[in-house]
């Protein structure tokens, strides 16, 4: 059969682990689509739109770790999944990107659908490969084969990420009306060992002077996919060593006291004395990037003496232009082996000097429980309908073990303010931090699992985004939290574009669209609310005096819980004005 090296791509994806696989119809691309879909240990999702496609496919491999397959058909279709692949490859999740392609000498002949898309991605990619476009010679289906397991190993090989596989195709690309694909069960497997980097003795002693000999310690976490084991030796040693670990809320933070979790509200610029206060001598990070701007700000101005970032990469990051020390090791593992030598070492001497670290710890627990009452008190206070207030609402109304995803703009920004008081995975594109996609990164991320997954976003990510509605596989734990202000709210809500005359032209583009014709025609089950209705049948609540009634808020948000077969879209109405004069009230709060 010509096209078998085709074939066995799919055959050696199957093998290495590769079984979600998703599709862009396209005719280039029809022996990659066949081999993919015939196969039995393949699972396949049909998504029209590219740029939707991509983000699916990393949605899925997010929240699974494992690497997904996304295959397009030549053109400007590759170029679709640029989006996709450029949060792939910052947030370092594993997509492994087939490009079907014309054969090179058609490149630039004004034949249909032809573009150079031999290293499209750039560097936007850990790797790119392209295949021979005939594969009549064995050598070729020995590359074929070598470039596929390496294709595979280095997606999951740390730092996680997109590889890109460009494959030329010549005609022709259908199988023969009675042409049966076969697939090769002895293609090669490369297996390739995982391994754990690790610090000599000589640096350990090194690392455990330095943190001994510092009594004003801060752990900051950054962007993270759950980690239990992380959070579980972290609380141990914030516990026994007297240090404050604090994190955004896409470092997956658990809802424990143990742990600074309103940073973003207790570090506020005006607190000048107690920002002074809270200044480390030694900053350690782990993760990624952090949402709060507060915390950056205070990590410049209040600068760290000695800054260590613990994360096996050779990448060198100063977000907070702090850095000094790089640790590239696994966190669990250094803070598990810090922890031990530091208590082995104080058993022997019968010494504990940890008194002044655990007072600096309290100062940052009481800072924040002063955080949180405050932001209760104006919570309780505030009675205007707006999208601050109903964002708490809702962070307190998610059910235990499930999944929320934060689009970004103002949606990622308010959960990170208010926080979770249940244990939820959280989910954010913050790779890049782009509006594009959020909304079909949630739906892969429910492709994949069973508990109800949230979607928490704002009216231009959504709309900017909608095909991700367009195609039949919509699961029905799938639950969308729509905040319609009619515009980009946030260029209201931030210092610079909400001083300028052009504000609401240029800048938050009003538009009048609601999301209800598009939850209709693709089946999903709409609410929809605002402070002028009382129809409880479209309504998640009642409103009365422009507050919220508990009772009605109650019953209808079990609705919106309850699965049926059908995934649910609230649209909740709101003025970006009102939105506007609440922030601003909140910012002056003392």
């Amino acid at each position: 059969m010509i096209l078998q090296s085709i074939n066995n791509i799919a055959e050696l994806c199957a093998r290495k682990g590769v079984q979600n696989v998703v599709i862009s119809p396209g005719s280039r691309s029809a022996a990659l689509t066949l081999a993919f879909a015939r196969h039995g240990s393949i699972k396949t999702k049909v998504i029209p739109d590219e740029r939707v496609a991509g983000f699916v496919g990393m949605g899925m491999a997010q929240y699974s770790g494992q690497t997904v397959a996304l295959v397009c058909t030549s053109g400007s279709a590759a170029y679709n999944l640029a989006p996709a692949v450029v949060e792939a490859f910052f947030q370092e999740i594993p997509l492994l990107v087939l490009t079907a392609d014309r054969p090179k000498e058609w490149i630039h002949q004004q034949d249909g659908q032809t573009i150079y898309q031999n290293e499209l991605y750039g560097k936007h990619v850990k790797k790119s490969f392209e295949l021979p476009a005939d594969y009549a010679h064995p050598d070729t289906n020995w590359y074929i084969e070598r470039v596929l397991n390496e294709a595979i190993n280095l997606s999951q090989t740390y730092p996680k990420g997109p590889v890109h596989v460009n494959v030329p195709i010549r005609e022709p690309f259908y199988p023969t009306a009675n042409e049966k694909i076969t697939y090769d069960r002895n293609v090669r497997l490369v297996e390739r060992l995982a391994t754990q980097p690790t610090l000599s003795p000589e640096t350990w002693h090194r690392l455990q002077e330095e943190f001994e000999n510092t009594s004003r310690v801060l752990i900051a976490v950054g962007q993270l996919p759950p980690q239990s084991a992380l959070w579980k030796v972290l609380k141990e040693f914030s516990e026994e060593m007297g240090v404050p670990v604090l994190g955004d809320i896409i470092s997956n933070i658990p809802a424990d006291d143990a742990f600074v979790r309103h940073h973003d509200v207790c570090l506020r610029p005006k607190n000048h004395e107690q920002l002074a206060d809270l200044q480390p001598d030694l900053l350690i990070t782990v993760g990624d990037s952090f949402i709060s701007k507060n915390l950056k700000l205070f990590l410049r101005k209040f600068a760290p003496a000695r800054h260590w970032h613990i994360k096996p990469t050779e990448q060198l990051i100063d977000t907070f232009q702090t850095l000094s020390l790089q640790v590239p090791v696994e966190p669990v593992y250094f803070f598990q082996k810090l922890l031990e030598d530091i208590d082995y070492q104080q058993f022997v001497h019968q010494d504990d000097d940890s008194e002044e670290r655990t007072q600096y710890r309290e100062k940052w627990l009481q800072a924040d429980r002063n955080a949180q009452r405050k932001l209760a008190q104006f919570f309780r206070q505030e009675t205007r309908w707006n999208e601050f207030t109903l964002v708490d609402s809702l962070m307190r109304s998610l059910p235990e073990n499930s999944v929320l995803h934060l689009a970004n703009s103002m949606p990622v920004r308010y959960a990170n303010l208010v926080g979770t008081s249940t244990q939820v995975e959280v989910f954010a594109n913050r790779g890049t931090s782009g509006i594009d996609g959020c909304t079909s990164t949630a739906v892969g991320s429910a492709m994949m699992t069973d508990k109800l997954v949230f979607l928490l976003t704002g009216d231009v990510s959504f709309f900017y985004d909608r095909n991700a509605l367009w195609h039949p596989h919509l699961p029905e734990n799938l639950r969308i939290v729509l905040f319609n202000n009619n515009g980009g709210n946030i260029f209201r809500l931030i210092d610079g574009p909400s001083a300028q005359p052009e504000l609401e032209q240029y800048f938050e583009t009003r538009h009048h669209t609601s999301a209800r014709n598009a939850a209709e025609d693709a089946g999903v089950t709409y609410f929809a609310l605002d402070n002028n209705t009382n129809n409880h049948q479209d309504m998640m609540a009642a409103v009365l005096t422009g507050t919220v009634r508990e009772d009605a808020f109650e019953s209808i948000w079990k609705q919106f819980l309850v699965q049926n077969g059908k995934a649910k879209l609230l649209e909740i109405f709101t003025d970006p004005v009102m939105n506007g004069n609440v922030f601003e009230a909140y910012r002056k709060m003392s």
